[in-house]
């Protein structure tokens, strides 16, 4: 899939340049202002947002401020750019949780770079996560606000996990969020559906399980809510490449 961008600019000779400059890359998606961009960000799913600090109406810094403080968008990295050359407003942009900042005038190789390095970041992350049967959910969070919302999720499945029928409706209720927000969340954050996380999430706690050397494998499958034990084994080595037994036997033992 093509990774997508948002760029928030009241110049139109400013959306025109990086629209040339990064359309050969990126899905993108143009708002002259604040506004725009809002209503856009709740239709799309948008990887990395670039926007102008100067702006009639909700400026740069207040919208990266709104963003970064909303659990629906605050995984979503920031690139603001400005044309005030001072450490102060530099602060301002960290401050307001920008995950980069540039000066204008800026080469375009700059800002490809940035643009790059932050969504290849977080992309590793993703990938770390799936493959690491002990790494923890909260690995992906690039915010407390993400954190929270992860470790909550992450709770409700863990204490459900017996129950072979969770589904999105589920935890969707539990965090009070509509189906296609939190679909939309937790696909950034991880890359996986909801269905996928919760697949990996049993698939972990049977890792754990497994390490403990106190169960058998087909215990382990029904702990962790698989009614068949042979999608139990598909889905370990899907994830981790290896099987459960593999496993097991990689472990060293007393």
């Amino acid at each position: 899939m093509t990774e997508s961008i948002l760029i928030i600019d009241d110049n139109e000779d400013i959306l025109e340049f990086l629209s040339v400059v990064l359309k050969d890359s990126y899905t993108l998606h143009l708002a002259a202002d604040g506004e725009i961009a809002q209503s856009i960000l709740d239709k799309e799913i948008i990887h990395l947002i670039i926007s102008d600090i100067m702006m009639p109406g909700i400026d740069g810094l207040e919208l990266c401020k709104l963003i970064k403080s909303n659990v629906e968008y605050c995984h979503i990295p920031v690139i603001l750019l400005t044309s005030r050359n001072t450490h102060q407003a530099h602060i301002e942009g960290l401050e307001v949780g920008a995950d980069a900042y540039i000066q204008k005038p800026f080469s375009t190789e700059l800002l490809q770079i940035q643009i790059a390095n932050l969504l290849t970041n977080r992309r590793k992350i993703k990938e770390h996560f799936a493959s690491s049967p002990f790494e923890d959910v909260r690995i992906m969070a690039h915010s407390k606000t993400d954190e929270a919302f992860l470790k909550k999720l992450d709770e409700y499945i863990s204490n459900n996990i017996k129950d072979p029928n969770i589904d999105i409706d589920m935890l969707a209720g539990h965090m009070f969020m509509s189906r296609t927000t939190l679909y939309r969340k937790i696909k950034f954050l991880s890359s996986l559906s909801p269905k996928e996380l919760i697949d990996l999430t049993r698939l972990k706690k049977a890792a754990t399980l497994i390490a403990c050397n106190e169960f058998s494998l087909y215990e382990i499958s029904k702990m962790v809510g698989y009614s068949s034990q042979s999608l139990f084994s598909r889905n370990f080595s899907k994830y981790f490449k290896m099987s459960p037994n593999e496993y097991a036997n990689s472990l060293p033992r007393e």
